[in-house]
């Protein structure tokens, strides 16, 4: 990379952060002015950035984005929040996430005739798993009822990583008799292997944390590093064994919050004690840097590239996969539920896509597969117009949403989404959004 680049980047990242409160009450969301910063510093702009130069450094500041992503939002899943009113969270799990892949494969077959059976289905589950960064101000609303926030919230936290195993097998059912593994050994690497290591990792992390903690050994910023580490090592050891280092941080997430969760109760209320939140905190920030910057990197080294080799197959499947493949199924999933047809429409229109469907893209990409030209240009422009259309219309739709909410409560008290309250609502489990103080 560089070292114009490296300083236009900072110069953006230095501009946003001191505008950034400023600009939450704007449309221009902090992913928005990261691609728009990207495209301008890229080939369509400065040329400061390029694919040829800079893929690698992009492809690895994704994915280190990711693996934080993956593993912080885990770790803040609750198993209350799934179990209190469980008809939303896991119905979009359960019930929206298939039929999201399902939809997405069989409607891309008559547009993107030039992909295979597998490199359809590869499309269609890369961009299954939403963001919830790029509609953060939707999800953060409090006008926005509490039931909606927090089934939205926990969708993002998990939908990735559910996501994950299909990609796995999908992208080794794409590459079969071109000198990859097939789909079994891919099966026992990178879903069995990977997920066992994340088990260890995450409970041998958060052991080793309660055990400091518990002796007054270890300092609050060293915890922070300690939590920090243990992503890192889950996923380094996946790879070492030539399995997915993606699954096995976001299991690693999932047990170490729950080991740090299931803390005696006399320790868990003291305010010293690492509770998943207070010991994630620094991996959360980081991983928001990370995802900003990433933004900025797919603008100019992925979305600029893309722009110039467009088709209008690739415009029409994207506008589907963010509305039709994206709401149907929600729609579908909320059947029978009593929610009205406004919150089906706003929970089914906030599915943004971002950072997983980047970094599985890139990783699709090496394979070399024949049509992964075609194959990356659709996720390029879907994710793109996700950055713009969800990121421009939160905080018009959640204000809108919000003032209906409000109007129909005055008169219908007993209204389904009224049926968690804001004070019990579940924390949101990602990272933080890209206007958090």
């Amino acid at each position: 990379m560089s070292e114009w680049g490296v300083v236009a980047g900072g110069a953006a990242v230095v501009a946003y952060g001191a505008l950034s409160r400023r600009l939450s009450t704007t449309v221009l969301s902090g992913p928005l002015v990261f691609v728009l910063c990207g495209l301008a510093i890229g080939p369509l702009g400065l040329d400061l950035l390029s694919a040829e130069r800079d893929l690698e450094v992009t492809r690895t500041l994704l994915e280190s984005a990711l693996i934080l992503v993956l593993f912080t939002d885990a770790a803040a899943i609750r198993l209350r929040d799934l179990r209190r009113e469980e008809f939303l969270p896991l119905r979009l799990l359960v019930v929206g996430l298939p039929l999201i892949m399902a939809l997405g494969w069989l409607l891309a077959w008559p547009l993107l005739s030039g992909l295979s059976v597998w490199e359809l289905a590869l499309v269609a589950i890369i961009l299954a798993p939403t963001d919830a960064a790029l509609g953060q101000q939707a999800f953060s609303n409090e006008r926005v009822p509490a039931l909606v926030r927090g089934g939205l919230s926990v969708e993002s936290g998990l939908n990735d990583g559910l996501a994950l195993p299909f990609f796995v097998l999908a992208l080794a059912a794409a590459g079969e008799g071109e000198g990859h593994p097939g789909v079994i050994v891919t099966f026992l690497r990178a879903l069995l292997l990977s997920g066992a290591i994340g088990i260890a990792a995450g409970w041998a992390g958060a052991s080793v944390l309660r055990w400091s903690a518990a002796r007054g050994w270890s300092t609050p910023d060293w915890r922070q590093f300690l939590t920090f580490a243990v992503p890192l090592i889950a996923y380094a050891l996946c790879a070492a064994g030539e399995g997915s280092g993606f699954i096995g941080a976001w299991v690693a997430g999932l047990v170490f919050g729950s080991r740090l969760r299931n803390a005696p109760s006399t320790r868990s209320a003291s305010a010293d004690w690492p509770g998943p939140r207070q010991s994630t905190e620094f991996s959360e920030r980081l991983g928001l840097l990370l995802a900003s910057v990433s933004f900025l990197a797919f603008g100019a080294v992925i979305l600029g590239p893309a722009l110039r080799h467009m088709t209008w197959q690739m415009i029409v499947y994207a506008l589907i996969s963010l509305t039709v493949v994206r709401m149907l199924p929600v729609a579908l999933a909320m059947a029978g539920t009593g929610l009205r047809n406004a919150s089906v429409a706003y929970i089914g229109w906030f599915g943004p896509r971002g950072l997983a469907s980047l970094v599985f893209g890139l990783i699709a990409f090496e394979e070399h597969l024949p049509g992964m030209t075609q194959l990356n240009g659709v996720i390029a422009v879907t994710v793109g117009l996700s950055v713009l259309l969800h990121g421009a219309t939160a905080p018009f739709l959640g204000n809108r949403y919000g003032d209906w909410f409000t109007k129909t409560l005055r008169t219908q008290p007993g209204l389904r989404e009224n049926t968690l309250t804001a004070d019990s609502a579940p924390n949101s489990p990602g990272r933080p959004g890209p206007h958090s103080p």
